[in-house]
């Protein structure tokens, strides 16, 4: 048996190390068409077509590739198809792997690997030599292994790094093995099976170079490479890491960003990744510090890809690229992904040391008279080259030269904000370019020259984007959620206090936030000095894959999470992520922040999550408003927050806890509260049905501290039967501050709202709105209150109850709610019963 050792040359080794082959190699998704006549399905790994290829795509080993195929005939000669970084050389090392070790394709005695790339040309050698050459330590003659042809496994790998051309007489072809002729014609005939036709042939190639190779076999399969799929993925960053935590850390802050999970479709980009991050978690247990962004690791691939590329004439990458650019950026402007033979030509990327390692050939079919079509490795690519296109130095020459698009950054903001949200992934990458760090490695590491001419649009863009978003009178808020992406993309403080200091408050609305939201969320809160309001509602936190996880704020009860793991690893893995709202809060508690209100309505909170807004309380003294309105907010994250709202840093003025699943036991640690705080002005707990009677009389033992500041105590729609009305009543002259008192939408017997009456009636009483459902009341109950409006005309008395609707999809997310019918008043159903009198 021979067993090649063979260096590993294509981008997708991991430098610092030697791993063995079989525990980092990650299974690739492959597409086998046998007997066809074209190479690349899609033409592009990463086009909307070829990504749908990549995540449905089969999955599957080596062990394919010389099975016999539907008609029954085991292929003689399989191409191996792939763009550079796809894997082509890790798939063949595992070939020769598992092969010597006589777990794969033990129908063959012997495999011999040819790496095309360390070929020199011209040279002279027969057959014989090529095996010598593999195998120089050889014990049984050459020529007789050739003998059993049937025997032999040849691998060209790299095969269009040859760079010869196959077109060669067919007389000057070779039959015999020991035969000395220029190497080019050795290989050609081993193509064309002159020479050893028994053999059988593995060739690894770009999709760019098939269309002359196929000209030269008979009854060839070919295999394309499609990269990883969504499982795969995952599987590749845990071989990577090896350490399952770092594994964990690592894909969770990648699946978060949309943009980096579908790049890792590429093998090479998984690694490039997994390299950068790797380097960001030493010494750290997170990547919440992350300080790469996405255009940065995209560099970081274009880097190694451009790697010993021309580096001695930087003016010929540049004009390549000012071309590829323009290009990409015509495709994104048209919505076109596939780009003519003429095309390419015409704007002079023809070069096949560079074009290779950006642009994919998809070759006609056998019969198709068109000529070849070319695509961008992956959207995102083309995207991120389009963005290069309006910030990349040019001589001026460029445009007038192609006579396409011209480098309007103005135009390009204005159209997406106006209808064309296809470019958000251009702008972000716009964003990202013109930083100052990407501006001096584009320029150190890959010798191109950025612009920074752009900044000052892209500041004057953002700023008035918002500004037309929002109505006269009212302040000045943000309400996109890209503009964190984009201020993140930049990554720099200046531009982002810039940027958002005309603005004073945020309001998101029906929004998942995954991590990587809520980091780019987060660094523009920590750098936004004047946001004073913070509006969150029907907005969910996310800290996993979506499509492998319940959701960190639902419980587990013993469900068995993604792939299989029991209900009580599920609970583990989820109780070592962060608290959902954790970076929200870390960010909300920087030494600058002027945030006084804090809304977080229908977010699904956890218990966790009122432990870090109970932290909040306690170290943001200029916080003086906190609503919560959530249905998974209960007695155990009451509890919590109370603990914040008892300790001296806290000086919150309103706390409104409304829809909320509190029951009477909350309603003591808030009586605790009443007699601690001294800056309470307001407590809201409408919609709490499980308040009842007797968590309301539990509130009235707080009101009794002469120190109690509350001036207003809304109980709307708690299901109040009355019985706690006498002790509501006592506290209306105990207390001289308290102006306002909510009890609409309650079952209130006529006894109780008379105890009230009686009160009312008072001078000295503070009242001055009292909230009572007045449907339903007999008439005697009704001429009472109107008698006690005309003692106290200043006392107003009606339905004081407010209600907050949330959109529709906020609303459809929640595990059980109310019927709010958005657009309407009084959108709840009423509770109450008409009372006895």
């Amino acid at each position: 048996m021979v067993r090649e050792s063979h260096q590993d040359r294509e981008l997708g080794a991991c430098p610092r190390e030697s791993p063995s082959l079989q525990s980092r190699f990650t299974t690739l998704t492959i597409t086998r068409e046998p007997g066809s006549k074209h190479g690349a399905k899609d033409g592009a790994v990463g086009t909307s077509q070829g990504c749908a290829s990549a995540s449905s795509g089969a999955a599957t080993t080596t062990t394919m590739l010389f099975e016999p195929s539907g008609d029954g005939q085991t292929p003689q000669v399989v191409v191996l198809v792939g763009a550079p970084g796809m894997g082509k050389t890790m798939m063949v090392r595992k070939v020769m792997v598992e092969w010597g070790e006589g777990a794969l394709h033990t129908q063959f005695d012997f495999v011999f690997c040819i790496d095309c790339k360390a070929i020199v040309l011209p040279m002279e050698a027969s057959v014989a030599d090529l095996v010598s050459w593999c195998c120089p330590g050889l014990q049984v003659p050459a020529g007789k292994i050739l003998d059993d042809q049937k025997k032999i496994l040849f691998i060209f790998d790299g095969f269009e790094a040859l760079g010869f051309s196959l077109v060669q007489p067919e007389a000057e072809l070779s039959s015999d093995p020991r035969e000395m002729k220029p190497l080019e014609l050795t290989l050609m005939s081993l193509l064309k099976k002159t020479l050893l036709p028994k053999a059988s042939l593995l060739i690894t190639m770009r999709p760019m170079a098939l269309g002359s190779l196929r000209q030269c076999l008979k009854g060839e399969n070919y295999v394309e490479i499609l990269g990883f799929s969504a499982a795969r993925r995952e599987e590749y960053f845990h071989r990577y890491f090896e350490n399952p935590n770092k594994a964990d850390v690592a894909f969770r802050f990648v699946r978060g960003n949309e943009i980096l999970y579908s790049l890792c479709v590429i093998p090479v980009m998984s690694w490039t990744i997994c390299t950068i991050l790797e380097q960001e978690l030493c010494g750290k247990k997170n990547l919440l510090e992350c300080s790469k962004t996405t255009t940065g690791m995209i560099m970081f691939y274009l880097s190694q890809l451009l790697k010993h590329r021309d580096r001695d004439n930087p003016q010929v990458l540049q004009q390549f690229l000012l071309q590829l650019c323009s290009l990409a950026a015509e495709g994104i402007w048209k919505h076109k992904v596939l780009f003519e033979e003429k095309e390419i030509k015409d704007c002079g990327l023809d070069l096949p040391g560079l074009l290779p390692y950006f642009l994919n050939e998809r070759i006609p079919r056998e019969g198709e008279d068109h000529e070849s079509v070319y695509a961008f490795t992956h959207l995102h690519l083309q995207e991120f080259f389009a963005a290069m296109f309006y910030v990349l130095e040019d001589d001026g020459e460029t445009i007038s030269s192609l006579g396409r698009l011209e480098k309007n950054v103005n135009k390009l903001l204005e159209s997406y904000n106006k209808s064309r949200k296809d470019l958000n992934v251009t702008v972000r990458f716009l964003f990202g370019l013109v930083s100052q760090k990407s501006i001096e490695y584009m320029d150190n590491t890959i010798g191109c020259r950025i612009s920074p001419r752009a900044r000052e649009e892209l500041l004057e863009w953002l700023q008035g984007r918002h500004r037309g978003l929002s109505h006269p009178g009212q302040a000045l808020k943000v309400s996109e959620m890209d503009t964190f992406h984009f201020l993140f993309e930049m990554n720099e403080k200046s531009f982002a206090q810039s940027a958002l200091s005309h603005f004073t408050d945020l309001d998101l609305q029906d929004t998942r936030l995954t991590v990587y939201d809520q980091m780019a969320l987060s660094f523009c809160i920590q750098h936004w000095t004047g946001l004073g309001s913070v509006t969150l509602q029907g907005c969910s936190f996310h800290w996993r894959d979506p499509e492998a996880e319940l959701d960190v704020s639902v419980p587990c009860s013993g469900v068995s999470g993604a792939g299989g793991h029991p209900g009580a690893l599920v609970a583990r893995r989820r109780e070592e992520l962060p608290c959902p709202i954790h970076l929200l809060c870390r960010a909300l508690r920087h030494r600058d922040s002027a945030l006084q209100v804090l809304r977080l309505q229908w977010c699904r909170l956890s218990e966790s999550c009122c432990a870090e807004l109970a932290a909040l309380l306690a170290e943001h003294p200029g916080l003086a408003q906190l609503e919560l309105a959530d249905r998974s907010l209960g007695d155990s994250g009451v509890h919590l927050l109370c603990e914040g709202l008892r300790t001296p840093g806290c000086r919150l003025r309103i706390l409104r806890l409304r829809y909320s699943r509190i029951t009477s036991a909350s309603c003591e640690d808030l009586a605790a509260v009443l007699g601690t705080n001294t800056c309470l002005e307001e407590l809201d707990l409408s919609f709490s049905e499980g308040l009842r009677d007797s968590g309301v009389e539990l509130l009235c033992e707080g009101l009794q501290h002469c120190a109690c500041p509350l001036q207003t105590l809304r109980l709307g729609s708690c299901r109040l039967a009355g019985t706690s009305c006498p002790a509501l009543a006592a506290q209306l002259l105990q207390g001289p501050r308290l102006s306002c008192l909510d009890l609409s939408d309650n079952e209130l017997q006529a006894q109780g709202v008379l105890q009230l009456c009686q009160q009312l009636r008072h001078p000295a009483c503070p009242l001055r709105s009292l909230g009572l459902s007045t449907d339903g009341f007999s008439q005697a109950l009704l001429q009472e209150l109107d008698a006690l409006r005309a003692l106290q005309p200043g006392l107003n008395i009606g339905n004081l109850l407010e209600h907050d609707v949330p959109q529709a999809g906020a609303m459809a997310r929640l595990p059980c709610y109310r019927g709010v019918l958005p657009g309407s008043r009084k959108a709840l159903p009423s509770f109450r019963r008409p009372p006895i009198l």
